[in-house]
């Protein structure tokens, strides 16, 4: 069985009496020691660590990393906004969006960095800013993920210009007076690593295209073992031959490129845990009957398992401290609270329609359930508000073991204050 990353029963415990369930829970000290291993990320000619701040958006986890001297990865101007009034400087964000924002102009002009993800882009944005430097995302051809879902590389994805697009990427640089001065790619999310040492070559072909390159950003996607079974992305051994290929690069060329990656998942996955109550536990009948702990969160918290068949790990937490109890284990199906029939944490591996039981500590109702590895697209990224439960509040534990507040538990009245009511 799966065991609690973080905390300790009792900290879950006292967390989940003081601030109600279901709570998020991040881990500060997880946070620094993972933003230091990432910072080691080897490379050749300079390195920035830009925080992919859609996994996990809160000001606080933001400050935390800026303050570590990482950079933002921003995929919208509302992320820009958010960042910037959270104490980003904007010259450290840089912006890689499907919207072209409304108010790119002013963005721009603040110093924010700005990748163009399709001709279209690019083209608006030298007729905004001519005669300006601009970098551009490509779609290099090849991707990996986790899923079908999490692969954003490859003919099938419409994330970045299609490689072979990269005259027409010269075309319109060149009308509007427009300097390429950055590259960035991203094949996925739980990418495998040969792959991305593979992009990563045919993203250095792309630098070699156009001279006025001086930066590479190879996107993040590193595969983070959430369960025991699974195996964590090695950066520093990833990282060499990428190294060695930008020495490569400068020993032919004489340019000395900078590297950027923009790890999320790797930074927060597993410095958060969700805390939920079991509310119910209920059984079916028959030879295929199943039993189910019922929680007071699910999909209005954490939609991976839903959308992906993401794996979790989930431990029970007894009200009793009995040992005894603590030993004896059962199978079970866990769902959430919400009246949908997807509200499900125990879905088959690489299938959201499969269900498959786990083996966890017998559990009574008003007992806790921990859902680990959930810092990255859980609390950013859920079906908040569905049959209208308030979003969850998200507590930091500092250095100091204390658990913070760093948002509060939404009102119901929070939820439809922007009605307007006509009839």
């Amino acid at each position: 069985m799966e065991a609690l990353k973080f905390l300790s029963s009792q900290q879950a415990k006292d967390i989940a009496a003081e601030f109600g369930t279901p709570v998020y829970v991040y881990d500060r000290a997880s946070l620094e020691a993972n933003a230091s291993a990432a910072l080691a990320f080897p490379n050749a000619f300079g390195l920035t660590v830009r925080f992919a701040m859609k996994s996990c958006p809160n000001a606080n986890i933001l400050r935390i990393f800026r303050d570590l001297g990482l950079h933002m990865d921003a995929s919208s101007g509302y992320e820009v906004q958010r960042a910037i009034l959270g104490g980003i400087p904007a010259d450290r964000i840089s912006l890689s969006t499907q919207e072209f924002p409304e108010d790119f102009a002013e963005l721009h002009r603040f110093g924010v960095r700005f990748n163009a993800c399709s001709l279209d882009q690019l083209r608006r944005f030298g007729q905004l800013f001519p005669s300006n430097r601009c970098g551009v995302r490509f779609n290099p051809g090849l991707g990996s993920g986790g899923t079908g879902k999490t692969n954003v590389g490859g003919p099938h994805s419409s994330f970045g210009i299609w490689h072979e697009w990269a005259d027409q990427v010269e075309a319109i640089a060149a009308e509007h007076k427009v300097e390429i001065t950055r590259i960035h790619t991203h094949i996925g999310s739980g990418s495998d690593p040969a792959v991305w040492e593979k992009v990563a070559q045919m993203s250095l072909d792309l630098v070699r295209r156009f001279p006025q390159v001086t930066t590479l950003n190879l996107g993040g996607g590193y595969k983070v073992a959430r369960m025991t079974e699974e195996r964590s992305t090695d950066l520093k051994k990833i990282g060499i031959p990428v190294k060695q290929a930008f020495e490569t690069l400068a020993e032919e060329t004489g340019r000395k490129i900078h590297l950027e990656i923009e790890p999320g998942t790797f930074l927060v996955a597993n410095a958060g845990a969700i805390i939920t109550s079991i509310q119910d536990i209920v059984t079916t009948g028959g030879s295929e009957g199943a039993k189910f702990l019922k929680l007071d969160g699910g999909m209005t918290e954490i939609l991976r398992p839903s959308l992906y068949a993401a794996q979790h790990p989930l431990i029970v937490v007894p009200k009793s401290n009995q040992a005894s109890e603590a030993e004896q284990t059962e199978n079970y199906l866990v769902v959430g609270h919400c009246c949908e029939s997807g509200d499900i944490l125990t879905t088959g591996k690489d299938d959201p329609e499969a269900l498959q039981p786990r083996t966890l500590t017998t559990a009574k109702s008003g007992d806790l359930l921990v859902i680990e590895g959930a810092g990255a697209y859980c609390a950013g990224m859920s079906a908040k508000n569905y049959n209208s439960f308030p979003e969850a509040a998200e507590v930091l534990v500092g250095k100091d073991r204390i658990a913070h507040l760093i948002r509060k538990r939404q009102k119901l009245e929070q939820i439809f204050q922007n009605e307007v009511t006509v009839v």
